[in-house]
């Protein structure tokens, strides 16, 4: 899926789908919600990082 096709399911901007894949931006929660549902994941697996536990 390109960058504008991800932005256009998620109904937020395609430069916004870009700051947040080059880190340039912090996604709200909102934005990422919608990111979840264009993809079909959980919101768990889209903000998992991995080798990180949850109580270091």
């Amino acid at each position: 899926m390109s960058q504008q096709e991800l932005a256009d399911y998620a109904n937020v901007s395609k430069m916004t789908v870009h700051r947040i894949e080059t880190a340039q931006f912090s996604a709200t929660l909102d934005v990422l919600i919608s990111l979840t549902k264009a993809l079909g994941l959980p919101l768990q697996e889209l903000v998992a990082c991995p080798g990180i536990e949850a109580d270091e």
